[in-house]
């Protein structure tokens, strides 16, 4: 059974939580085109994060989820703000949600964290997550290390939870991939930056559909903080840092207030324009709806080729 028949969803697609990007009106029309919207409350303060969660409820009779960004500061007291408002899901990410875990279960809510590793995986399990994100290193954003095709079967073979593939995924070819490997639904979001509904700058949106297959790059591994993001002038003077073994702190100054850049001025040259590998795969601007319809559409010629030359 996919996860959409878990979560009373239509299509087995969870929605990335893009920081800056995902607020209610987006997660609410992910929702009402079939897949599952996700709030990211990674930059928000406690009550911000209860008016975006009250507006998509209004936007929307569909579950959704609420991304709680474990580097936010505010990260428990939006915690509370969720237990009291309730979302279908929470997906978490930036860390080990186990602290919250308890409080989140006790309020009804279903747990989701994103993971790299089989290690976290295992421990999420332990400390009762209803599923598992499993995102690979191909992703935009925040990343690991290991990549998609060798994360999720061993994942999927370590827990006994629903999976969710995540990183690299971006048409109908990556969901039957991600369900061949065991998987029972995917995580996208490089494709939905490509969207009609996402509120996010044209310039950025741009970039998304001509970037190339090797148009990206992660930067911050030299601080153990790597994010995925498309190749320009600040993310090559930000590698020229690294390579003068610059501080944290230096790196950090440089990028302060880059993904405003790009999301709100597309500024595509000094913004940091988060998105995956898979963005070489993203050729035009189309609504959400026609995006999952054609990512979901798509599989069964695939399957029924699949059959058909291994039979």
């Amino acid at each position: 059974m996919l996860i959409n028949k878990i979560l009373n969803i239509k299509y087995p697609i969870f929605q990335g939580a893009m920081a800056n990007i995902a607020d209610a009106q987006f997660a609410a029309d992910v929702a009402n085109a079939g897949g599952l919207g996700v709030i990211a409350t990674g930059s928000m303060t406690p009550d911000k994060a209860r008016e975006e969660i009250l507006k998509c409820f209004s936007l929307t009779d569909k579950p959704f989820g609420v991304n709680l960004m474990l580097m936010n500061p505010y990260s428990a007291q939006i915690v509370d703000v969720l237990c009291e408002l309730k979302p279908a899901i929470v997906t978490t990410g930036a860390g080990n949600p186990s602290q919250y875990m308890a409080k989140l279960k006790e309020a009804g809510i279903k747990v989701f964290p994103i993971v790299p590793t089989v290690a976290l995986a295992r421990r999420m399990e332990q400390y009762g997550a209803d599923g598992i994100i499993a995102e690979g290193t191909e992703a935009g954003g925040h990343v690991g290390e290991m990549t998609t095709m060798t994360l999720i079967p061993q994942v999927v073979d370590a827990v006994n939870l629903p999976v969710i593939a995540a990183g690299g995924i971006a048409d109908s070819r990556g969901v039957v991939a991600a369900i061949a490997l065991g998987a029972l639904g995917v995580q996208v979001g490089t494709s939905l930056l490509a969207s009609t509904e996402c509120p996010i700058h044209e310039n950025y949106k741009l970039a998304v559909v001509k970037a190339k297959d090797s148009d990206t790059i992660v930067t911050g591994r030299s601080v153990k903080a790597p994010v995925r993001c498309f190749k320009n002038a600040m993310t090559q003077h930000y590698v020229k840092l690294e390579e003068e073994k610059a501080s944290k702190e230096e790196l950090e100054k440089l990028t302060m207030g880059s993904l405003r850049k790009a999301v709100v001025e597309g500024d595509s040259k000094n913004g940091s324009l988060m998105m995956g590998q898979i963005a070489g795969l993203v050729k035009e601007i189309k609504p959400l709806k026609e995006i999952f319809e054609d990512m979901v559409s798509g599989t069964t010629p695939l399957l029924d080729e699949l059959y058909e030359n291994f039979r």
